[in-house]
């Protein structure tokens, strides 16, 4: 029926088209043999009739051609209108068509299900399984059950066991996430996972994606990346996003797999377009970084983009949660150095003194659990608990603001009373209290909307140098609400903001300059600005699970967690699994595999800027880690090192090549020129600098010594001509002057020296035996 009308549309259009034609050639025919009479003009192509004239047989052929167009109008309305009824006839038949349930075996087999039907006086417009205690569900034939007992199942037993079992994996699920998520011990969270594996083995798709991670990261399960890489063919082949990133994870790091980018790069285009953020964001990286395919800016900003919207969308007033970037080379290197996580002895201290009633213990610990992060878990209980003590306090008001304006678990939402505790803080000049009141005047929470007031107090938190100030000051000016819209002073504030860190200030210039609105539109910048956004999203979590598991000795679960964040582009990621293969303490890699695969990833760390990593590359090249020999790109490397980062360390390592004449000519001006430099760049270089001039020192006299013949410049001197002729008597002279001199100088040395009158040189007295000796 459908190519029925198909074919009729067609054949409508074929006749219109047709008298169409016909009508124009006729016109076109009648306009060359008509003879244009003096009672008419032509003008532009078209016949006009001078006024107060007519020409019969124009009006008899008008009157013709009106008929006929009348005639063909009303055909069309009227094929018009069968084409109406036909497409709703085809509609209702469609809708006429939809699938109607049968009832199978019972006692009205094959009879159709009525809904809905009555059951112990309810009625049900589905199927049910009320009334049967083997869960299988049912309908009725008639409307009254209890009258005509006609009834049948309504799938089969076939059917009825797997919706049972579905049902069965979707409450061990439940059980296992819900103890997940309300536990914090190691114990509980064991426990949990084996209701996972549980659901799992009944084919449970979630529950599979948590238990093929747990089994790729050694998660509270035994680390096996044979069974996840199983579990993630399983879901690619069920159509999940979070198994396909996973396998194009697994073939571009080859873990379990040979490695292939070709595979990987399929699997990450699939997991992006079923939604996966983390595919999104490794796509992203890899066409900003030319991984595997064209470099192309656009193209990264269409991926980061996407992922950045999501993050910024999840963001509070609070600015988000602060990511821990702690690199392992630099603690190892520096090991006095902050890392950047609070000890647990400072934090007793910090407790401690909260304890006493020290204010600002208070309000640190209650801000640090309030927002998480530096070592600590969130705990909004905590928090509270801390932010409550503290008493009369402006840090207080602001706090308990926060919470209050945001809600938790703990503490309920509250514009009123958020409301209260912004205008105590704001009083006091707290810069937090008066962004707070501003963002109620500007949203109108507990207040009626007032933009003049929002901008009012957004100022003075800018003044003080808040971020949420300068952030909404600048979205203020961006969108013109309150003043003059003013693309120069939003550019100016969300600069100010970013350099507080405040995630949504990078949102914004990243959106300024990925469409050019305020500033020249820059594809390169608004990239860098998206992925420093996507880098704050939730799974920036696992650099400190993975820095944890590394500090627990289970390195084979850290290097696995810090290479796929390394694929999501993190350069502390990419440098701290370079670290770990570096040192060899990771066992799921293969010795032949270690160095190579760490020199993948020091190269991506260093075109991201970090200096560890490109002298890294230097001393792989020099040394020959993982690639052959090669002094000339060692050199390059080095250089890099030296002028972009200025690094002492190269500018050493330049010296040495320079002195040694490796990858270089040799020149050792060039030698001391470049360790003055790295003397100058690190007082840390001073003490080895020091001691490779000295070697220089020493290589340059030899050198020059062996470069002049001394018997060659003692043959061109005459003496007679230097000294006269009888230079050898005047040598002789100073000769014997200076031995009577030296002689002289002797003698006097061993004269007896005079003493004072009535001294006697001391005579030595034997000490008595140690009983005899008197008492000190």
């Amino acid at each position: 029926r459908r190519v029925t009308v198909v074919l009729y549309l067609l054949k409508c259009i074929f006749h219109k088209t047709r008298s169409e034609l016909m009508k124009a050639g006729s016109s076109t025919a009648e306009d060359q043999v008509k003879d244009h009479s003096t009672g008419t003009r032509v003008v532009a192509g078209q016949i006009f009739l001078e006024s107060g004239k007519s020409d019969p047989q124009s009006e008899d052929e008008e009157n013709f051609h009106s008929q006929e167009e009348e005639k063909e109008n009303s055909l069309e309305e009227l094929n018009s209108l069968e084409m109406s009824n036909l497409v709703h006839k085809e509609l209702e038949e469609a809708e006429i068509q939809s699938p109607v349930l049968t009832a199978i075996g019972g006692t009205a087999d094959g009879e159709p299900c009525h809904f809905p039907f009555l059951f112990m006086e309810k009625e049900y417009a589905e199927c049910t399984a009320d009334g049967r205690e083997d869960g299988r569900l049912w309908c009725a034939t008639t409307y009254d059950y209890k009258k005509d007992q006609k009834w049948g199942f309504c799938e089969t037993e076939e059917q009825s066991n797997k919706r049972r079992q579905i049902q069965e994996a979707e409450d061990v699920y439940q059980t296992g996430m819900k103890i997940l998520n309300e536990s914090s011990k190691k114990a509980q969270k064991k426990e949990a996972y084996q209701y996972l594996l549980k659901a799992a083995d009944m084919n449970h798709t979630k529950a599979m994606e948590k238990v093929s991670y747990a089994l790729l990261f050694g998660d509270y399960l035994k680390q096996n990346i044979q069974s996840s890489k199983e579990l993630f063919e399983k879901l690619t082949e069920e159509g999940s996003p979070k198994g396909q990133m996973a396998l194009g994870f697994l073939y571009a790091s080859g873990l379990g797999v040979n490695s292939s980018q070709a595979k990987a790069l399929v699997y990450y285009t699939f997991g992006a377009l079923g939604g996966n953020l983390i595919a999104h964001m490794i796509l992203g990286y890899r066409y900003w970084a030319g991984i595997g395919v064209l470099q192309s800016c656009e193209s990264a900003l269409t991926h980061y983009r996407l992922v950045a919207n999501h993050v910024a969308s999840d963001i509070s007033l609070t600015g988000g949660t602060v990511v821990q970037r702690i690199r392992l080379a630099d603690e190892v290197e520096n090991p006095g150095m902050a890392s950047g996580m609070l000890e647990e002895d400072l934090i007793q201290y910090y407790q401690f003194l909260a304890e006493k009633g020290d204010v600002q213990a208070q309000v640190g610990l209650g801000q640090l659990h309030l927002h998480g992060g530096r070592g600590v878990e969130q705990n909004h209980q905590v928090a509270f608990l801390y932010v409550w003590c503290v008493g009369g306090e402006c840090s207080k008001d602001h706090n308990e603001a926060e919470m209050y304006s945001e809600g938790s678990d703990v503490v309920p939402q509250s514009n009123e009373t958020a409301l209260q505790y912004f205008k105590k803080a704001a009083d006091m000049g707290n810069p937090v209290g008066q962004s707070g009141l501003g963002m109620a005047y500007l949203y109108g929470r507990g207040v009626p909307v007032n933009y003049e007031l929002a901008l009012k107090y957004f100022q003075k938190a800018a003044e003080q140098g808040w971020v949420d100030g300068q952030l909404q000051l600048g979205s203020m000016y961006y969108n013109g609400i309150g003043v003059k819209r003013d693309y120069k002073q939003a550019l100016k504030y969300f600069n100010l903001a970013s350099q507080g860190g405040h995630i949504l200030a990078f949102y914004n210039l990243a959106q300024m300059h990925a469409t050019g609105t305020g500033v020249m539109r820059s594809c390169h910048t608004a990239v860098e600005l998206f992925k420093n956004v996507c880098e704050r999203g939730r799974w920036s979590e696992r650099l400190m699970t993975a820095y944890n598991s590394y500090k627990d000795g289970d390195s084979n679960s850290a290097v696995v967690q810090y290479l796929l964040l390394a694929e999501q582009g993190y350069e502390v990621a990419q440098s701290n699994a370079a670290f770990i293969l570096d040192q060899k303490e990771a066992s799921i890699v293969g010795e032949n595999e270690t160095y190579p695969r760490a020199l993948l990833h020091w190269n991506r760390a260093a075109s991201q800027g970090y200096t560890v990593a490109r002298i890294k590359l230097g001393d792989y090249h020099f040394y020959g880690f993982g690639t052959d020999v090669d002094y000339e790109t060692a050199f390059i490397h080095y250089r890099l090192a030296s002028e972009q980062q200025h690094s002492a360390q190269a500018m050493f390592n330049l010296g040495y090549m320079h002195e040694k004449g490796l990858g270089i000519k040799q020149d050792i001006h060039l030698a001391k020129r470049f360790y003055d430099m790295a003397a100058e760049a690190s007082p840390d270089a001073q003490v080895p600098v020091f001691l490779a001039l000295c070697k220089l020192g020493v290589i340059y006299s030899v050198q020059y010594i062996r470069e002049i013949n001394i018997r060659e410049v003692f043959s061109h001197i005459d003496m007679d001509q230097l000294l006269g002729p009888e230079w050898d008597l005047y040598l002789m002279t100073i000769i014997t002057l200076l031995l009577g001199t030296i002689i002289a100088y002797r003698q006097r040395q061993h004269q007896a020296i005079p003493r004072p009158a009535g001294l006697r040189p001391a005579v030595p007295q034997q000490e008595p035996p140690p009983e005899h000796q008197p008492p000190q």
